[in-house]
């Protein structure tokens, strides 16, 4: 499996950024997904994820009501909508792959849940 994520950039606090990642090999619909983010000095966070199901998602409580994940298995792709923007966002965002899980419902927001990763995209939020 393959992630690249994409979408980051350098936005005023208060605006908005989507976040894309796209997933090449496996089966997709099987997919818990996730996001997560580091800066230098600090260890990743967990921002967010959402079920194979897609009926689930959980969220850092920093985000909540600002950020939004989705997925479209379709595309193959998962998203973050990222609201209101603030300077303590900035970080690389990166996306992952929980596979397999037994639970389609799960929202796991332990990175060693994740076994896959992809390579990042950095979102920088100046005052």
């Amino acid at each position: 499996v393959q992630l690249q994520a994409s979408g980051g950039g350098s936005v005023q606090a208060g605006s908005s950024l989507q976040l894309s990642c796209a997933a090449s090999g496996g089966s997709f619909s099987r997919f818990g997904l996730g996001w997560f983010r580091q800066t230098p000095g600090k260890e990743r966070e967990f921002v967010a994820a959402i079920s194979v199901s897609g009926r689930k998602t959980r969220y850092v409580d920093s985000v909540k009501g600002r950020f939004t994940i989705s997925r479209d298995n379709g595309k193959k792709m998962t998203y973050l909508q990222m609201n209101d923007l603030k300077i303590e966002d900035t970080a690389v965002y990166v996306c992952a792959v929980d596979f397999p899980t037994a639970d389609w419902d799960s929202c796991s927001r332990e990175d060693y849940d994740y076994n896959y990763w992809g390579q990042g995209t950095l979102v920088t939020v100046s005052s």
